[in-house]
């Protein structure tokens, strides 16, 4: 397979809310244009995109899948990605190595969460953008209702470049005004050529004709002139200035149609030719210096058998295999074996991918994913993919005793897949914690780590990192005395402890040496230190870390021939523990920066939660139909919140939170904390 010229590639990413028809609208195009003999389907697991068992189980994408087809003499490079906001990550990267966005809205549902937040990222990266309603054949479907939700919550330039005929269903075919034609309903067949409109539409089709060629006009001065004179403008002339627009930004056409039934597939695949840039029009602005050969590698597919599957973009080119480029990130060679073009989970070799055409290689061996590849070592900066951070964790232990280190790997390949997982040890409770953007992304994980890497793992919800502090002074004399015959042991230390005000936000401590006189030599006063210090790991209260705290050494004493280190070290854990106690210790928890996006419907609900789990309302800002909350919660109460509120706004809400600081636990809250470390410290005992 010859490498195509930049003019004749199309790259486009299929993005929208879970549940639009995303992977079927996919798989209908692929239909369409030739590619699969028969239409797949969703619910029974025989999609091109949507190859994974999990994505068969679950009926859903979980990942990135990059196809192809021809349509027109183009190659149009198509990405299915996540609908699910767990799964962002794959749609973010994506993003990145597009010209154009096909946004997917439901055509009973309009405008969602996940759909305008993706939005707003191809508004950032400056992408050209075709929104499709799909469902139209539902009941309550409405596409004129749907247009006008597009037209006040993306943007007042969306315009209809289709129209339906007939609705929910009755609905028969689309109209494409463009070319003035019909498509009827092929009822899951290949589409049929274009047909007469129907003429009781008449009055319909040329309201909304007459705003498409108004709004395109108003972008072109030459054809806005021919219109004014009462030309009759040619659909070539119409498409040209129309494809100008989009490139531009200055339009989102707006298209119709059922995927599960391929209706509107033909008149979409003419509208992404002809509507969205190439890569020569509107290429990448990744810098790569003048390298002759680069590629972005975007996502990572983690196989257990091929290994470490690479998908890239083509920025300077032609690529081809057996080649040698360096990461400029590691500084290290790698040699590109066969260069891949994918189809779902197939690949075919090529013998070249040219400049804007996306592709795969296998068995790179530390690139990952936001990695620049380039011939020769320079400068490269590659674009900052801003992954969101994870805002839900898991403590993770294998099932099998022995397992530890076939588990962190198995996590660490499909963390290379998706980089919004993360897999950290907690220093303070020692958990392995795995976190990620959702309880449902992380369960995905385990799945996928017991069937690829062949770990069973047990799932719990971690420990609250709480602290604990001290709100008044106290003061305390340990003597540490041990005879056994022979040197003996002895250490004396007198300490003030007092509470130490936090430093830009973070609790610390402090140790202050007050000795004066020599009482204590200069060589044993850090063993106090360091006693103190070991002191403060656990505290007394729930044995979490003691912050805050501000230790003075101010009297001792020590023998001639007995004293030592360890003495010393002794005395002052001893002595903290005795001045802690009278220094009334409190315990600390995490407040989180909540932001929670959710339906206006569901706000009242929501912000009752949120009472309940002790959280403080900041403030909310409505916006199209949604409003964003904003909210200060205890970490304790939020470690399970995703499953609440998919509840309370049928899956339609979404979240982000981050650490913002820690305060006192209320007494009552203290006390049940501290009661249940009491039966642990008792149970473990036994």
């Amino acid at each position: 397979m010859p490498a195509i010229e930049p003019a004749k590639i199309r790259n486009i990413a299929v993005v929208g809310h879970r549940g639009v028809g995303k992977t079927s609208l996919v798989e209908a195009l692929l239909h369409q244009a030739g590619r699969t003999t028969r239409l797949g389907s969703v619910e029974q697991g025989t999609t091109v995109s949507d190859w994974d068992d999990d994505e068969h189980r679950r009926q859903m994408s979980l990942s990135g899948s990059l196809v192809h087809l021809d349509w027109q003499g183009r190659k149009i490079n198509l990405i299915d990605t996540p609908g699910d906001t767990g799964f962002q990550a794959d749609t973010l990267a994506a993003l990145r190595v597009v010209e154009g966005a096909l946004v997917v809205l439901s055509g009973v549902m309009g405008v969602e969460v996940h759909t305008g937040r993706v939005w707003a990222r191809a508004e950032e990266y400056g992408l050209s953008r075709v929104v499709f309603v799909n469902m139209l054949d539902r009941e309550r479907a409405d596409f004129f209702r749907v247009l006008n939700a597009a037209r006040e919550q993306l943007s007042d330039r969306c315009v209809a470049i289709h129209l339906p005929i007939g609705a929910e269903h009755e609905l028969k075919g689309i109209v494409d005004l463009l070319h003035m034609c019909a498509y009827l309903d092929p009822s899951g067949g290949r589409e049929g050529g274009p047909q007469p409109i129907p003429e009781d539409m008449a009055d319909v089709v040329q309201e909304y004709r007459e705003k498409l060629l108004d709004a395109v006009v108003e972008t072109d001065e030459e054809l806005m002139a021919r219109y004014l004179d009462g030309e009759e403008l040619p659909a070539e002339a119409v498409a040209a200035a129309l494809k100008d627009a989009v490139t531009r930004d200055e339009l989102y056409p707006v298209a119709c149609g059922v995927a599960t039934k391929n209706l509107g597939t033909t008149a979409l695949l003419d509208l992404l030719v002809e509507g969205v840039p190439s890569p020569a029009r509107k290429g990448t602005t990744i810098e790569f210096g003048d390298a002759k050969q680069a590629v972005f590698v975007f996502k990572t597919i983690a196989d257990p058998f091929t290994g470490r599957i690479s998908c890239f973009r083509v920025l300077s080119g032609p690529v081809t295999g057996d080649t040698t480029l360096v990461d400029p990130r590691t500084h290290a060679k790698e040699r590109l074996g066969q260069v891949l073009v994918v189809q779902g989970k197939d690949t075919e070799p090529a013998d070249a991918l040219g400049v804007g055409d996306l592709g795969a290689v296998a068995k790179l061996k530390d690139v990952v994913t936001g990695d620049v590849l380039v011939d020769h070592e320079v400068a490269v900066e590659p674009p900052h993919i801003d992954f969101p951070e994870p805002v839900m964790s898991f403590a993770v232990t294998p099932k099998a005793k022995g397992d530890e280190e076939k588990m962190a790997t198995g996590l660490r390949r499909l963390s290379e897949e998706d980089p919004t997982l993360v897999l950290r040890r907690d220093p303070q409770t020692g958990e392995q914690l795995l976190s990620g953007l959702s309880q449902m992304q992380v369960e995905v994980a385990v799945d996928r780590l017991r069937s690829r890497f062949h770990v069973e793992v047990d799932l719990q919800p971690p420990r609250v990192p709480y602290k604990e502090t001290i709100r008044q002074e106290a003061r305390a004399r340990h003597r540490y005395k041990k005879q056994t015959g022979g040197r003996g042991q002895f250490g004396d230390c007198e300490i003030v402890i007092e509470p130490l005000p936090p430093t830009d936000g973070e609790l610390g401590y402090e140790f202050v040496d007050q000795i004066v006189g020599g009482v204590i030599s200069q060589s044993f006063r850090p063993a106090v230190d360091k006693g103190v210090r070991e002191a403060m790991e656990h505290g007394e209260l729930a044995g979490a870390p003691v912050q805050g705290v501000r230790v003075r050494l101010i009297d001792g004493m020590e023998h001639s021939v007995d004293s030592s280190e360890m003495a010393f070290k002794i005395a002052g854990s001893m002595a903290f523990k005795d001045a802690y106690q009278k220094a009334g210790p409190v315990l600390l928890e995490p407040i989180m920066q909540l932001e929670v996006t959710v339906p206006d419907d569901a706000v009242g609900a929501v912000n009752g939660d949120l009472n309940s789990r002790r959280g403080r309302l900041q403030g909310m800002e409505p916006a199209g139909g949604m409003t964003t909350i904003r909210a200060e919660v205890p970490m304790a109460e939020i470690l399970t919140y995703s499953q609440a509120l998919t509840s309370m706004t049928g899956g339609r809400g979404d979240y982000g939170m981050s650490f913002l600081r820690y305060e006192e636990v209320p007494a009552h809250v203290a006390q049940k904390i501290i009661e249940q470390t009491k039966k642990e410290r008792e149970a473990a005992k036994v």
